[in-house]
């Protein structure tokens, strides 16, 4: 008997567990639908406009700038209706002139018909968005949750008393940076024209760029708090759909209360988390989204920033500017290698100088030695102190110059670098070769076209540094062999991070290394684009003419 009662007592014990674990699982679904659906609990507008304005200023705490309109609809009516709108977020011009005046002016209009009852008053809303209201974006609203999106975006609500229904009319006219010259990507030839912070602005103008109907864009809002808008972008026939599914995968995944700009977009989408190389191409020109995008890569705009997202982004896409396709191919074949040799100096000149003076006597010249010894002679710290200390100072200097206004920044920047290491090597803690191989990297870190991929090696220059410090050479080919697996390692999208070079497509390496001429650029990237790659007619372009 005791068998069985000890088996029923176990069936008895998970059972118990299988309806806590089902309550447990119940309970945190309800949190997360309060959390997520909090908005589904607005109450549904009401017949009264005096309860519904009532609401709305509640629920906006008497904001100020919410501003509050009411007037009677038609002379000879009774029933109110009023404007509701954010100051700052609305052109009040826009306002006064095409909502205001058309609702109150008593002579030849709509509402001079309704007083003489020669029309059907049945429906005073579509009457006031057929004959009063002469905007094109209008809608009808009968949630609080969609109200308050509109409102705070920007559109101007009207209420009529009586009616479950309002009207928005988008009159958005808020203040903005205008199209400017960007800041941090520069060109010597090429469009001055950068992203603002509106994303209309920003669409339209990659759609001056691109005047196909096959570009397409779609939009939703995320953030529970902020409804930031965000917009992806991509030419239909081009881009894989097998990617834009992934796309919008990730970013309906993204379950987060504010997004205040494409930082937080890149950090939620990006294929892996513990890694410095950045996976997701980012810039401030029109002109270089426009060229994304005819690759078959896929652009996300965010209201509210200047800054564009375009996917997949290989490693390639990094070391390339705007410019190099604006200048002749020899030209830009020439600057992309000196962008290669400027990535290989900021990354290994620290640690090829720790290893070789000090594991590696043998390879340096007998002059130069000499040299480096009496330099050296009166320096208290090994190699590596010195370049570590060197290279923090070096880091704090430029993050200060950058943080501080820009008047003195790099007056400060430039002074403090040459103070501090003329002072270093005078009070004898810095050997003066040092300060040449500190300022040589630091130099070299700025040819890179793309911050956060310049970022990257400024990190991973500290780990290769403690590696030559401890193995000399041998090191350092471990640290660069690890960087190279991880690299080929990495995906974005779906797509081999290190391609055209792994996997190797002979065809796609016409853009790489080198920038060959336009004409031997026919086809589009393959493991981007596998749709339509014919990017150019095979042999167009005016041929040279033939000697007389």
């Amino acid at each position: 008997m005791q068998p069985v009662q000890q088996q029923q007592n176990q069936q008895q014990n998970q059972q118990g567990k299988q309806q806590s674990n089902q309550q447990t699982s119940q309970q945190s679904e309800s949190d997360h639908e309060i959390e997520t659906d909090l908005d589904s609990k607005l109450p549904p507008i009401d017949k009264s406009l005096e309860k519904n304005i009532k609401y709305i200023e509640t629920t906006l705490g008497n904001s100020t700038d919410l501003i509050i309109r009411k007037f009677p609809l038609g002379l000879a009516n009774d029933r109110l209706i009023a404007v509701l709108f954010i100051d700052g977020l609305c052109d009040g011009s826009v306002v006064n002139d095409f909502i205001m005046e058309p609702l109150m002016q008593p002579e030849g209009n709509m509402l001079a018909q309704l007083d003489n009852k020669k029309m059907d008053t049945s429906n005073v809303i579509q009457l006031i968005k057929d004959r009063a209201l002469t905007f094109s974006d209008i809608h009808d609203l009968s949630d609080f949750n969609t109200l308050f999106h509109s409102l705070m975006s920007g559109d101007a609500i009207l209420f009529i008393d009586g009616e479950t229904s309002v009207i928005a009319a988008s009159i958005r006219g808020w203040r903005d940076r205008g199209v400017t010259e960007t800041s941090s990507e520069n060109v010597v030839r090429g469009s001055r024209e950068g992203f603002s912070e509106s994303l209309r602005t920003n669409t339209a103008l990659v759609r001056r760029r691109i005047k196909d109907p096959s570009l397409w864009l779609e939009s939703r809002q995320i953030g529970h708090v902020s409804r930031t808008d965000v917009a992806i972008m991509y030419i239909k026939g081009l881009v894989s759909e097998q990617i834009v599914q992934e796309v919008h995968s990730r970013l309906d995944n993204i379950n987060i209360d504010s997004i205040l700009e494409s930082g937080y977009i890149e950090e939620l989408i990006q294929d892996e988390t513990l890694t410095p190389f950045p996976t997701v191409y980012y810039t401030e020109r029109p002109d270089v989204i426009a060229a994304e995008l005819l690759e078959g890569k896929i652009a996300i705009l965010v209201d509210g920033t200047p800054i564009v997202l375009a996917v997949p982004a290989p490693f390639v896409s990094f070391m390339h500017a705007a410019e190099d396709y604006y200048q002749r191919a020899d030209i830009s074949s020439f600057i992309r290698i000196l962008r290669y040799v400027g990535l290989v100096i900021s990354l290994l000149s620290p640690s090829f100088y720790i290893a070789v003076t000090t594991f590696h006597q043998e390879m340096i010249p007998t002059q130069l030695l000499m040299s480096l010894a009496a330099q050296r002679e009166a320096v208290p710290f090994p190699a590596f102190i010195e370049a570590l200390m060197m290279e923090l100072t070096f880091e704090i200097l430029r993050e200060a110059g950058v943080r501080m206004p820009k008047y003195i920044g790099a007056a400060v920047s430039i002074v403090g670098t040459l103070v501090i290491g003329q002072a270093a090597v005078q009070a004898g803690f810095i050997s003066a070769a040092m300060v040449i191989v500190v300022s040589l990297t630091a130099i070299s870190s700025f040819v890179l076209p793309s911050y956060n991929m310049s970022i990257a090696f400024r990190m991973l220059r500290f780990p290769l540094m403690g590696l030559a410090a401890s193995f000399g050479l041998v090191g350092i080919f471990v640290g660069c062999t690890t960087i190279i697996l991880h690299l080929c390692s990495l995906r974005t999208f779906g797509v081999p991070y290190m391609t055209p070079f792994g996997p190797m497509i002979p065809s796609d390496n016409k853009d790489t290394l080198l920038r060959f001429p336009h004409r031997f650029m026919i086809k589009r990237p393959r493991l981007i684009n596998q749709k339509n790659i014919q990017r150019e007619t095979p042999g167009s372009g005016q041929n040279p003419p033939k000697p007389r």
